[in-house]
């Protein structure tokens, strides 16, 4: 099965391409981290984000979408803007008929690392153990979205 997997943000967004035959190990496909900037307007950054999550679903076709949950401590004002940006991806997926299945924080640690409360650090060296990367990658959203995908094959193949 394909899946898009997707670390949600407004300024950087994780998007991660798995693909997992039956019984097989998890083969990463694609991944990126797509930047939106602060000079373009808001509504031209949702924009830009839905129609990269477009352009993502008909390149490689997914079956699902796993996506992480908002979590946040502080700043409203970015906790608004990452939370539409998320709406246009969950909006993507409907429109292209994508199951949706979403993971919290503490999921994600869960089945990457073993530890709810694992450190960042510990999740992305986790990440580069458990599936091959042939790429340097510089942000962590990716290695972020490329965990939420690790997430959905862990959790939903125990359905």
């Amino acid at each position: 099965m394909r899946i898009i997997s997707i670390d949600p943000g407004y300024e950087r967004m994780g998007v991660a391409i798995i693909d997992k035959v039956q019984g097989g190990k998890e083969t990463l496909i694609f991944s990126e981290c797509f930047q939106t900037s602060a000079k373009i307007s808001h509504d031209k950054r949702l924009g830009l984000i839905g129609s990269e999550i477009e352009k993502v679903i008909k390149e490689f076709e997914p079956k699902a979408l796993a996506i992480e949950n908002l979590f946040f401590k502080t700043n409203a004002k970015t906790a608004m803007h990452v939370a539409e940006a998320r709406g246009v991806m969950l909006y993507e997926a409907a429109k292209n008929g994508l199951e949706v299945k979403e993971f919290t924080p503490m999921e994600i640690k869960v089945a990457v690392t073993g530890y709810g409360k694992s450190e960042k650090t510990q999740v992305t060296e986790m990440v580069k153990r458990l599936i091959k990367i042939d790429k340097k990658i510089k942000y962590d959203d990716e290695f972020d979205a490329i965990a939420v995908g690790l997430t959905y094959f862990a959790i939903v193949r125990n359905k």
